[in-house]
C-alpha cells in the first residue's frame, strides 16, 4: 500500500487536536467544579492550567492539520480526494489556496482552527480574570470538541482517493474564481465563529454568577471585532453576487444570504441594547438570550450551507452532516435553557424604563426591530422546508416577501438610527426634543419637497411606486439623519472650541479622541445612512437587451455603447468569449468595457465575467449573455444603476467607525488645558456641557 506522508500528518494533526480539546473540556471543568466551593480558580493548579495549555496545543494541532490541507493543494496531491475534487494543475496559486475552503471538508478545517485561533487568544490572555477566562475557555473546548469530532470522523478532509492518482484534477467551482472569493469566506466565517466567543463568555458569566457588569467590559471588543468581520463577510459576498453572477443586482433574499444576516441583526441589536445593562443595568436576561441566539444562528448558517437543506447558489459545500448540526444546536439550546433557569434570579434588572421619550426606549425599539427583521428572514428561509414537511410541496418564498416586510422595517430602522442619539438617558425634556429635533425635521421636510419638484413622485409611477415611495422616503430620512448625526458632531466641538480656542476641525478631533466609542458609533449610523441611500437608488434602475454585430449601438441613459469587435480566446484554465464595447457619455468615449463568457475546462462549467464601469453616480453594468446560435451574434445586457457605489462607499465607513470605536480614549489629562482664577477648568466644563448635549 503507498504511503502519504503528508495526508497522514493532517490526520493525526485532526486526531490530536481532539484529543487535547476534549481534555481542555473535560478536566477544565472538572477543575471548575473543584473550586466552586471558593469561588476562584488559581492559575498554577495543575489540573486547571494543563487544562489551558491542552486548550493551546489543540491550536497548534490545527494549524499542523491545515498547513497538511494547504500543501496538499500546492504539490497537487491528488492523491487526497478532496484536492482531486477542488483542484487542478492549471488553477492559479491564490485560487489553490481558496480552494481549501471552497468544499464540505475544508471549509469545516477552516471553521475549526478559525475557532482553535481565537481559543488560542483568549487563554493567552486569561490573566484578566482567571475564573471567568477558564469558563470561557471550556465552553470554547466544547465548541471545538464538536467540529473536530466532524472533521475526524464525517467529514475527513484526508480521506484518501481509492484507485490510482489521477494526474490532474476536477478544478474549482467557476464562480469561486474570482478574488474576492479569496477574502469572503475567511472573512464571514471570522464573523461566524467569532460570536463563539461572547457566547462563551456570557454563558461562563452566567453560570458562575459573575457580579457586576465587568464581563461585558471585557467582551464589548470581541464582540465589537466580530461584528466588524461579519459585516465585512456580508457585503464581500454581496459585491461579488454583484460582480459574479451577471443578474444585476446584489442581493437576491438567498437562503445563505439570509443565514449570514440573522446573526448580524441580532448581533446589532445586542450591541445596541448591552450599552442599557453597562449604563442602567437593564435588560440582563434580553442580552443573555441575543447573545445566545446569535450564536445559535451562526450554528444554523453552517448548516444551512452545507447540508443540502436549502437550494442556494452560494450553498457550495453540501453533504449529509446535517444531523450532526441538528444534535448540537439542541445540545446548546439545552444547555443555555438549563444555565438560564438556573441562574435567573441573578440576571434581575437594576431599574425600569422611566420615560418612552429616553435613550433607553430607542434602544429597546431598535431591538424589537432589529428582532422582528430576523424572524421574518428567519421564517421565509424555512418556510420551503416547513411547507414541504407539512404538506409534502415545496413552497417557494421569493424577494417580494422580504421587500414587502422589511421595507417599511428598514425605514423605522433608519428613523431611530437618528432619533436615539438625540435622547437622553431616564427622560427627555420637550425643551430638548424641541432644540434637537427641529432641524433634523426641517431637512426631512425640505428633501421630501425638493425630491417630488425634481420628479421623484410616487403617485405618477404605476407599477413602481412602493419603491419610489421607499426611495422617497429614504432620501428624507437620510437628510434627517445626517442632519442629526453632523448637529451632535458640531454641539460637542463648539463646546471645545469655545473652552480651549483650538479651531473647529482640531476641536472635533479632540472630541472624537475623548470618547471614541460614542463618536464611533455615530460614524457607523452615517455608514449605515449611505448605504440606504445606495439601496434606495434600486428604485430607478434601467436595463436593456440586444444582439448585436460590428459597430450596433445601445442606448441606456447618457451611455451608448458601440460594438467594436467580439472574439474567441482559451488558456489552460479556460475558453473564452468577449465583446470589446466603446463607451460613450454625452458624445464623448470615456472607456472600453470587455464583457466575457468563459468556459473552464477542468469542471466543465460556464461562468459570466461582468464588465462595470462605476461613479459615484451610478454603475454601467454589462453582461456578454452568449451567442445566438442561428445569426452566431453575442447578445449583450446592459443594466444602468444608480447610486450603488454609495453601499460599498457606507460599508468602509462603517468599518472606519468601528475601528474608531475599538480604539482608546485618550487620558483625561490630554485635554487639560492651562486655566486661570478667574475661570473654570474647561476639561470640566466640556465634559458636563457634552454629557447634556
Amino acid at each position: 500500500m503507498p504511503s502519504h506522508p503528508m495526508p497522514e500528518f493532517g490526520s493525526f494533526s485532526l486526531l490530536l487536536a481532539l484529543v487535547l480539546s476534549a481534555y481542555t473540556l473535560v478536566f477544565g471543568a472538572i477543575a471548575l467544579l473543584r473550586s466552586s466551593a471558593t469561588q476562584r480558580i488559581d492559575s498554577a493548579s495543575r489540573l486547571g492550567e494543563t487544562a489551558r495549555r491542552a486548550g493551546i496545543g489543540s491550536f497548534i494541532a490545527m494549524t499542523c492539520a491545515a498547513f497538511a490541507l494547504v500543501w496538499a493543494s500546492y504539490t497537487n496531491d491528488y492523491s487526497v480526494a478532496y484536492i482531486m475534487h477542488h483542484t487542478n494543475r492549471s488553477l492559479a496559486s491564490w485560487y489553490k489556496f481558496s480552494a481549501i475552503w471552497s468544499g464540505q471538508e475544508g471549509s469545516l478545517v477552516l471553521w475549526a482552527w478559525l475557532l482553535t485561533t481565537y481559543g488560542f487568544v483568549l487563554r493567552l490572555r486569561h490573566r484578566t480574570d482567571v475564573r471567568l477566562f477558564a469558563f470561557a475557555s471550556t465552553i470554547l473546548a466544547g465548541i471545538q470538541v464538536f467540529f473536530l469530532l466532524l472533521l475526524n470522523f464525517a467529514a475527513p478532509p484526508f480521506s484518501i482517493q481509492p484507485g490510482p492518482t489521477p494526474l490532474d484534477g476536477n478544478g474549482l467551482n467557476p464562480l469561486l474564481q474570482y478574488p474576492e472569493m479569496v477574502i469572503h469566506p475567511p472573512m464571514l466565517y471570522l464573523g461566524y465563529v467569532g460570536f463563539a466567543v461572547p457566547f462563551a463568555f456570557a454563558l461562563g458569566a452566567l453560570m458562575m454568577r459573575y457580579p457586576g457588569e465587568k464581563w461585558i467590559h471585557i467582551t464589548r471588543r470581541w464582540t465589537m471585532v466580530t461584528w466588524l468581520f461579519l459585516t465585512c463577510g456580508i457585503f464581500l459576498g454581496a459585491h461579488w453576487a454583484y460582480s459574479v453572477l451577471g443578474w444585476g443586482g446584489y442581493w437576491g433574499w438567498d437562503p445563505v444570504e439570509n443565514a449570514s444576516l440573522m446573526p448580524w441583526l441580532t448581533g446589532t441589536a445586542f450591541l445596541h441594547s448591552v450599552m442599557m445593562q453597562e449604563k442602567r443595568g437593564m435588560m440582563k436576561n434580553w442580552n443573555v438570550w441575543l447573545i445566545f441566539s446569535t450564536f445559535m444562528l451562526t450554528i444554523l448558517g453552517t448548516l444551512l450551507t452545507r447540508s443540502g437543506l436549502v437550494s442556494s447558489v452560494h450553498a457550495f459545500a453540501q453533504s449529509n452532516i446535517g444531523d450532526w448540526f441538528y444534535g448540537f444546536i439542541l445540545i446548546v439550546f439545552a444547555v443555555c435553557l438549563f444555565a438560564f433557569f438556573k441562574n435567573r434570579d441573578h440576571l434581575k434588572s437594576e431599574n425600569k424604563l422611566e420615560s418612552l421619550v429616553s435613550r433607553e426606549s430607542s434602544f429597546l425599539f431598535n431591538n424589537l426591530v432589529l428582532l422582528v427583521a430576523c424572524f421574518t428572514v428567519l421564517w421565509g428561509t424555512l418556510f420551503p422546508v416547513l411547507s414541504e414537511y407539512v404538506t409534502g410541496s415545496k413552497a417557494t418564498v421569493n424577494a417580494p416577501y422580504y421587500n414587502r416586510v422589511n421595507v417599511p422595517i428598514g425605514l423605522f430602522l433608519l428613523f431611530l438610527t437618528g432619533v436615539g442619539p438625540l435622547l437622553a438617558w431616564r427622560a427627555t425634556s420637550l425643551r430638548s426634543i424641541r432644540r434637537n429635533f427641529i432641524l433634523p425635521g426641517v431637512a426631512f421636510a425640505v428633501t421630501a419637497i425638493v425630491l417630488m419638484i425634481v420628479g421623484v413622485r410616487p403617485w405618477l409611477d404605476g407599477d413602481d411606486m412602493h419603491a419610489t415611495i421607499f426611495s422617497l422616503l429614504t432620501f428624507s430620512l437620510a437628510a434627517g439623519v445626517v442632519t442629526a448625526i453632523s448637529s451632535e458632531f458640531l454641539r460637542g466641538a463648539n463646546v471645545v472650541r469655545t473652552q480651549t480656542g483650538k479651531n473647529l476641525f482640531a476641536s472635533t478631533l479632540q472630541l472624537v479622541r475623548k470618547n471614541t466609542r460614542r463618536y464611533g458609533g455615530y460614524l457607523v449610523h452615517f455608514g449605515i445612512v449611505v448605504m440606504f441611500i445606495g439601496i434606495a437608488g434600486g428604485a430607478f434602475n434601467t436595463s436593456h437587451e440586444m444582439e448585436m454585430n460590428f459597430g450596433d449601438s445601445i442606448q441606456l441613459g447618457p451611455y451608448r455603447l458601440v460594438c467594436q469587435s467580439f472574439s474567441q480566446d482559451s488558456n489552460p484554465n479556460y475558453d473564452t468569449e468577449f465583446a470589446l464595447l466603446d463607451v460613450y457619455k454625452y458624445g464623448k468615449k470615456i472607456t472600453q468595457l470587455a464583457p466575457e463568457h468563459r468556459f473552464y475546462i477542468a469542471s466543465q462549467q460556464p461562468s459570466t465575467i461582468v464588465a462595470l464601469h462605476s461613479t459615484l453616480q451610478s454603475d454601467l453594468y454589462v453582461i456578454y449573455e452568449g451567442k445566438n446560435p442561428d445569426t452566431d451574434r453575442p447578445i449583450i445586457k446592459v443594466f444602468l444603476n444608480p447610486l450603488i457605489a454609495w453601499i460599498w462607499i457606507g460599508v468602509l465607513i462603517v468599518i472606519a467607525g468601528t475601528l474608531l470605536g475599538l480604539a482608546p480614549n485618550l487620558a483625561r489629562n490630554a485635554f487639560k488645558t492651562p486655566v486661570t482664577s478667574e475661570q473654570p477648568n474647561p476639561s470640566q466644563l466640556m465634559e458636563a456641557e457634552v454629557h447634556h448635549v
